[in-house]
């Protein structure tokens, strides 16, 4: 998969390095957000989905408006005979004047809107040292939420790499049962460690308002409590046999950051990347949203480095790590490492004296609930439903006649 090369950063007049807003809410040159959409536009050709899609509601159009017209003047001729068609015939060509006029203003509006807030997310970008991407499609990420469903894309993604890989983004994918589809869409932050961690999740109960829709994927026998205040805001799930180390990723100063930082977003580690998800839009024109993103973010990433130390013991007599596929090029680049030291002047002995980076593979993934466990509750559920008038018949017939 081909990752699309950044927008074009619009000039915004200020210096790099440091958190700056303005350019969500400063008064823009409409000649700059025309250019800087001609340039998107070059840059990013229409997909055939969006080809298809085009075709498909000018094709209905084409189907809906005779069909209407036809009604118009069945109803005049009705009315008054050659006079009704007249009118109805004229009623009817205003009508499709004032519907053609209405869509085409109403699509400007959604493309200038839509192009006024790329052009102010590329400049947001560019004065706080990231770049701008418009869309990235079925992006290579590991996270749970980018393997599920399809049509999968990241829209208006803003990306760092210093002083890590960090990049902000909306995604959304499409699950269909047949019958229907749904659209699912959240918003994300992907951080890149230095290291491939075992398979946690933090489920935050403060966004559970209709259940936890993340956390009720996996088996609940990995679920870990932890000290102090921390169940209360979030239920971790960690891989059977790495509760110590979930433990000793998660010490009382990196639980109070999540506490105080990010409490209401959903957390993954996975690979070695650290998920934040949350249950709307992230890359947004909101001031407010980008700068509790940035806190949160900055926050955590200040504890980071104790990370990098951990490493799996599982790894320490056993076969090396199966590698996973590289992701392509610009995702989670990583700086340089160290020159390698001089070979050492002594045979070291048999097997490794530290474990090396990696996570062995019972740590890599956890376990998730059977789908046939959910089926069996359903159908259960259902039976006692359709059962339950036909019981309470029989036992009323037998014991009270």
């Amino acid at each position: 998969m081909t990752v699309p090369a950044p927008a074009p950063v619009p000039s915004a007049g200020t210096p790099a390095g440091h958190f700056d807003a303005r350019a969500l809410l400063d008064p823009v040159n409409p000649a700059e957000v025309d250019a800087f959409a001609r340039a998107q536009r070059a840059a990013n050709r229409s997909s055939a989905g969006q080809i298809v899609a085009w075709v498909a509601a000018g094709f209905a159009l084409l189907c809906v408006v005779p069909v209407i017209g036809i009604m118009i003047l069945g109803l005049g001729y009705t009315i008054g005979r050659g006079t009704g068609v007249a009118v109805a015939g004229l009623l009817a060509l205003l009508l499709f004047a004032g519907l053609i006029v209405g869509i085409v203003m109403l699509v400007r509006r959604g493309i200038r809107t839509r192009n006024l807030t790329r052009f102010r997310l590329a400049r947001f970008a560019g004065a706080n040292a990231m770049s701008y991407f418009e869309r990235i499609d079925d992006p290579p990420l590991p996270g749970m939420i980018f393997s599920s469903g399809s049509s999968r894309m990241s829209t208006d993604v803003l990306r760092g790499v210093e002083p890590r890989f960090v990049e902000f983004g909306n995604y959304q994918y499409t699950t269909s049962n047949g019958k229907q589809s749904q659209t699912h869409r959240w918003g994300y932050v992907a951080v890149k460690l230095d290291v491939p961690l075992p398979n946690i999740v933090l489920d935050a109960l403060g966004n559970n308002t209709l259940g936890s829709t993340v956390a009720g994927a996996f088996s609940g026998d990995q679920r870990l409590s932890l000290e102090g205040d921390f169940d209360r805001y979030f239920s971790l799930f960690c891989p059977a046999g790495y509760e110590v180390d979930a433990l000793y990723l998660f010490t009382p100063d990196v639980m109070a950051r999540f506490i105080d930082h990010a409490a209401q977003l959903d957390v993954e580690i996975v690979d070695d990347w650290l998920f934040l998800y949350a249950r709307r839009e992230v890359s947004t024109l909101d001031p407010a949203t980008w700068a509790w993103l940035f806190g949160a973010v900055g926050a955590l990433l200040t504890k980071l480095d104790q990370w990098a130390r951990w490493r799996d013991d599982r790894l320490r007599l056993s076969a090396p790590v199966t590698q996973h596929p590289p992701l392509p090029a610009g995702y989670g680049a990583a700086a340089p490492g160290p020159a390698a030291g001089p070979a050492l002047p002594f045979a070291p002995p048999q097997g490794l004296l530290t474990p090396p980076p990696g996570v062995a593979p019972p740590g890599q993934r956890l376990k998730r609930r059977s789908p046939w466990l959910i089926v069996g509750i359903i159908v259960g559920v259902m039976l006692v439903v359709t059962m339950a008038p036909f019981a309470i018949g029989i036992f009323s017939f037998l014991f009270l006649s």
